[in-house]
């Protein structure tokens, strides 16, 4: 038996090392899983401070793994007993060890691949962002498109958002776009403009908008379904290889932060094509349940596919909708008016009907369904579709879900618990994005990104970071959820905290109930999958304006080390 002290452990290249980066094929995932009873442990975890997420056994002190697999939880002295000759193991010297963290609504693959080929734009001045803009046109011929993304209007210097005039001035012979984080609005430039046909006289279509100045000429920004004139003149700016390399990328990430099951919410042919090509090349590091949507959906419907489908690193999630805009961008559809703008309450992107017969065709070919519904209105409208399914079609256990739904009244909570409906409210947006909140208002404020409201109700809230538009560390989804604070520390609905034992329920258990997975993973228990990160220190041990600076050790999936400081 080889014992790793805490200091070696952090830097050993341990049993719990992997043998090459990545999860298993899926040949080998098919294998029947062995009979691990009377089974030596590969690696035992001692003298740990365990939070398993387990209800049946909430803590412990140690755990054994065998392939990848928890072998067994206990005490030190239980678990050290299963060693064998060959075990390892490891003495964690009070490192605080956690269920792998899940992020139940994300979008990697895309964010992967813009990092490799796009225009990072966040950045902090719009002229900061122009020259990043001029810089790659330096090397792009012109005429040809100039894409960016990850820009966020409330965090630049000149305080003002960027637009046409910007981007104009250092880039007038190039066609540009610079898409929001919060993906739903984007900057284009004049030359983008005109080439689309968008004048100051083009109307706004429904669910869009052409924004103004105060003159009645374009600032170059447009919101929801007006960007729909561009999308044929942009060009994919990615190959078949990029977008593996994405995959790759964004996964090495997103594990670094601790992140061992991401749900994509929202995915093409070109998505599920680059997750089997990273996986393929041992480049994928976390487990994928991904949301189909488009003609994917329908041509999954069509191949008598349907939620569940695939294996635990891959499995097919529900399809996908997007029914009303942005809480970043400031543009989803509520009861009342943004602050300060009477006539404005937020846009649709579906009709009522429209989100009816989506979710009944969803519904009836056996999919969870998943619709992007942030304001009070728009979530009453989702609810209505699911209840009028449900009761033309029964199913047992359908495990809808609510996309952000961010605004919420007790009588929208009532409904969601009693349709057994999951909320997926963003976790790291009251921090990230505080900023932006005085356009909804402090009083708004206490019914938004409910996740108290959601508990006390007994709504299994799920953990969700939408990124890019919110930073997708778990650790700071923690703080932010526990105190309702941002960047600058000013309190937004602090009746809306948490505490940190349920805020880490939230980003583990409930993560894998949210994709029917919480017989499998999302606890430490005997018997699931060996998903678990190693943190230097407890978060209930630290200044919880500190949580986000905690040190992710290890982040290890499948029994095997993804990541390792």
């Amino acid at each position: 038996m080889r014992k790793l002290s805490r200091r070696k452990f952090i830097g050993s290249s341990s049993a719990l090392a992997a043998a090459g980066l990545g999860l298993p094929g899926q040949s080998v995932l098919a294998q029947p899983q062995a009979d691990l009873r009377g089974a030596a442990p590969d690696y035992v975890v001692i003298n740990a401070r365990v939070f398993t997420s387990d209800p049946e056994n909430p803590s412990a002190e140690a755990f054994a793994v065998k392939g990848d697999r928890f072998l067994a939880v206990g005490s030190s002295a239980d678990i050290r007993a299963l060693a064998g000759s060959s075990t390892e193991i490891v003495d964690a010297e009070g490192m605080f060890v956690t269920p792998g963290f899940i992020d139940a609504h994300s979008h990697p693959s895309g964010a992967g691949v813009n990092e490799l080929v796009q225009v990072n734009a966040d950045l902090r001045s719009a002229s900061d962002i122009a020259a990043a803009l001029q810089e790659r046109a330096g090397s792009t011929p012109a005429g040809q498109w100039i894409q960016a993304f990850k820009y966020d209007d409330t965090k630049l210097s000149e305080g003002r958002p960027l637009n046409r005039d910007d981007i104009d001035a250092l880039v007038p012979d190039h066609p540009v776009v610079v898409r929001h984080r919060g993906g739903h609005t984007s900057v284009y430039n004049s030359m983008a403009l005109g080439l689309a046909g968008v004048t100051s006289e083009t109307q706004d279509p429904p669910g869009g908008r052409f924004y103004r100045d105060e003159n009645g000429r374009l600032t170059g920004l447009v919101a929801g379904g007006a960007r729909a004139v561009f999308s044929e003149l942009i060009p994919s700016d990615s190959t078949r290889e990029q977008r593996r390399d994405g995959v790759v990328l964004i996964s090495e990430l997103m594990t670094q932060a601790g992140l061992t099951s991401v749900h994509q919410t929202g995915g093409y042919r070109d998505d599920m094509i680059a997750y089997q090509d990273a996986r393929e090349a041992g480049g994928m590091r976390f487990r994928m349940y991904l949301f189909p949507r488009g003609r994917l959906f329908d041509d999954l419907v069509n191949a008598g596919v349907r939620t569940g489908m695939g294996d635990e690193v891959f499995r097919i999630g529900a399809v996908k909708f997007t029914a009303d805009g942005s809480a970043s961008e400031r543009t989803m559809r509520m009861s009342e008016p943004y602050e300060g703008r009477p006539d404005d309450y937020g846009l649709l992107y579906m009709t009522e009907e429209e989100i009816f017969q989506s979710v009944e065709n969803a519904h009836r070919n056996d999919f969870q369904v998943a619709i992007h519904a942030n304001g009070d209105v728009t979530i009453k409208m989702v609810l209505d579709a699911y209840e009028r399914a449900q009761t033309l079609w029964p199913r047992a256990d359908t495990r809808h879900r609510i996309e952000h739904c961010s605004l919420v009244n007790p009588e929208l909570l009532s409904r969601i618990r009693d349709l057994g409906v999951i909320p997926a409210p963003f976790y790291t947006y009251v921090h990230y994005h505080g900023n932006k909140w005085v356009d909804y208002g402090e009083e708004r404020m206490r019914w938004m990104f409910a996740h108290k409201s959601f508990l006390d109700y007994g709504i299994p809230v799920a953990p969700a970071s939408d990124y890019t538009p919110g930073p997708y560390e778990p650790l700071m989804a923690i703080q932010s959820m526990v105190t309702r604070k941002d960047f600058d520390g000013r309190v937004w609905g602090p009746n809306q905290r948490i505490s940190i034992e349920d805020a880490l329920k939230i980003c583990t258990i409930n993560g894998a109930y949210a994709s029917f997975e919480e017989g499998i993973k999302g606890s430490i228990t005997t018997g699931k999958l060996a998903d678990f990160v190693i943190l230097a220190d407890a978060p209930q041990d630290v200044d919880p304006d500190q949580i986000k600076h905690i040190e992710i050790v290890r982040t290890v999936v499948g029994g095997k080390t993804m990541y390792g400081a």
